[in-house]
């Protein structure tokens, strides 16, 4: 099954819109990558933690995609002018999986 890999941010209160702007100025980037299957930038409804959520097919996908000249493109400004207080990686394997029921029925 697939892997899931959470960035968590730390971000102080007015600074959420830029970095929001980031993510948006990059959009494009990941989603090229081989085993690439998605991404989020979740925004906290309380607190100063933003999270990106990506999946991916492989813990290999994920590491080419941390190697990349795209991902060393897309955190040249985060390292020249960083937005937040720090960021941690939190790594998950996806071992159950559910989705919304068809809502059609075949009567």
């Amino acid at each position: 099954m697939s892997i899931v890999r959470i960035n968590a941010i730390t971000v102080p209160e007015d600074s959420g819109d830029e970095l929001l702007r980031r993510f948006e100025a990059r959009v494009g980037e990941v989603e090229t990558m081989a085993g690439f299957e998605g991404f989020e930038l979740l925004r906290p409804a309380e607190g100063s933690t933003w999270y990106v959520y990506t999946r991916w097919s492989s813990e290999e996908d994920f590491l080419a995609w941390v190697r990349s000249a795209s991902f060393t493109r897309g955190h040249a400004e985060a390292n020249r002018q960083p937005v937040a207080h720090g960021s941690e990686v939190l790594s998950f394997d996806i071992v159950l999986s559910a989705g919304p029921a068809d809502a059609k029925e075949d009567n």
